[in-house]
């Protein structure tokens, strides 16, 4: 049974709050590890011979907090300290001595820096610059979403601009929409192992977050399908292509029927679309089969380069006065000097040009991943920006992270992505874009090989509370 190490007498201050700083410290010091089972309210408040209320007001505020989850019926247990614990793995600051395998992003070469330069110069030379006059319309100008618009065209999905709105890339695209339609309490579903933000986001408007099976095509639609039987789902986030961190790619009869499903029990669909022009196969949206319910996110920030924070969310038109409402009060508007960047490109076609630039540099360093970690990579495709690879029985997923790092080499493990009660996979997720050369990441993905080959030190084993 835990128990907080701190003075819970109250002669520093109120007793919940004493205890609050306990579980919190318990559980970023890894005291306190995801998944365990907390003492009942009245079991903690008999061995520290407090009240029950004492224990049930700091349980509430940590949970408040998102480091506790209460299921009903089975107790309260430790959340994933996902947000807070993210940048151990992936890093908030290039480190040049590290070989940074940690960030999904697009590659960043001379010819993007070019690009840059190039784009800079063409903006300081104009005469008049509305787009730094200006602070509406809050959904974007109008130019930048009809650009968008025709953007999304290609890709097949069929929208208005009145129904578009301009986002700092798809992270704060896909927060517009749950807070667009989610109260306290609702039921999101999303992959069993998901994007962090997403995750994240569930302790922010403290909606209830389920987990779904997957397979290589992601998400079941049978667990899905059973899931909205049993229980009001409000809404379901999912990534069709290369799902992160675990590269499913989801085909057209998947597509189709998880539609189907969302439309027979009205749930919304939070379509994270980001890796959409990296895909040489041409596959439908699944918003485009669910305009009433469908949310559909994509970026520039993932195919282009990392800095180009411009997106395009498409919400269903009765809630466009909603969703821009939400914009206004979180961050206002989108970055109109950065969206008119990347409308500029889209029309000049150097997105198109800068697709093809990056397909072309993934095949070339995912070729490397296959060649070097061989049968340890579970998922990986030819244009994705990153690879979902199994590590040894012998090792767990932090010492072997820990041992990389000392050996110059970043990685990503899984908690950062892991929902509730969900089986760590012994996996690590290794990024091939960003700025990094071949040789280096040649280099990188040797000394990953090289660690799994090799067998770990003598640890002390975690203490399970």
């Amino acid at each position: 049974m835990w128990l907080p190490t701190t003075d819970l007498s109250g002669d520093t201050g109120p007793k919940y709050k004493a205890l609050v700083e306990a579980i919190i410290t318990d559980i970023e010091s890894g005291r306190l590890r995801h998944d365990v089972r907390m003492p009942t309210h009245r079991d903690l408040a008999y061995h520290l011979k407090v009240s029950v209320q004492t224990v049930s007001a700091a349980y509430k505020e940590v949970e408040r907090q998102g480091y506790l989850r209460s299921e009903r019926r089975r107790g309260t247990f430790v959340q994933a300290r996902l947000t807070d614990r993210a940048s151990s793995f992936i890093l908030d600051n290039r480190q040049p001595d590290l070989i940074d395998l940690s960030i999904v992003r697009a590659a960043y070469t001379d010819f993007h820096n070019d690009l840059s330069r190039q784009m800079h110069r063409r903006l300081a030379e104009d005469s008049h610059h509305p787009w730094m006059e200006s602070c509406r319309p809050v959904a974007g100008f109008d130019y930048h979403r009809e650009v968008g618009v025709k953007w999304l065209a290609g890709m097949g999905l069929t929208a208005e601009p009145a129904q578009t709105i301009i986002t700092n890339g798809a992270a704060q695209g896909i927060f517009i929409a749950l807070a667009s339609i989610v109260q306290p309490d609702d039921v999101v579903l999303t992959e069993s192992l998901t994007d962090h933000g997403v995750i994240g986001t569930a302790s922010v408007l403290r909606f209830k977050l389920g987990a779904l099976p997957t397979d290589d095509e992601g998400i079941l639609p049978e667990a899905f399908e059973r899931e909205c039987q049993q229980r009001a789902i409000r809404a379901l986030v999912v990534t069709p292509i290369y799902t992160n961190p675990t590269n499913c790619l989801m085909g057209l009869e998947r597509r189709k029927r998880i539609a189907e499903i969302a439309s027979q029990h009205g749930v919304y669909v939070i379509e994270d679309d980001v890796y959409r022009p990296l895909l040489e196969q041409n596959l439908p949206p699944i918003t485009s089969f669910l305009p009433q319910l469908g949310f559909h996110i994509s970026s520039l920030t993932k195919i282009v380069m990392p800095g180009l924070r411009t997106g395009y969310l498409v919400v269903p038109k009765h809630l466009s006065i909603r969703a821009s409402s939400v914009l206004r009060v979180t961050g206002w508007m989108g970055t109109p000097l950065i969206a008119e960047m990347g409308a500029r490109w889209i029309e000049d076609g150097v997105v198109a040009q800068a697709v093809t630039v990056q397909r072309a540099l993934m095949r070339e360093r995912q070729s490397l991943v296959a060649e070097i970690l061989g049968d340890a990579v579970v998922r990986h495709h030819p244009t994705s920006l990153s690879a979902w690879v199994r590590i040894p029985e012998h090792w767990q997923e932090e010492w072997f992270a820990s041992e990389l790092r000392k050996n110059g080499v970043a990685v990503t493990i899984s908690d950062p992505f892991m929902t509730v009660k969900v089986k760590r996979p012994n996996a690590i997720r290794v990024c091939v874009g960003g700025a990094i050369d071949t040789p280096s990441l040649h280099r990188g993905l040797m000394q990953i090989r090289q660690t799994m080959d090799q067998m770990p030190g003598v640890h002390a084993f975690d203490v399970m509370y």
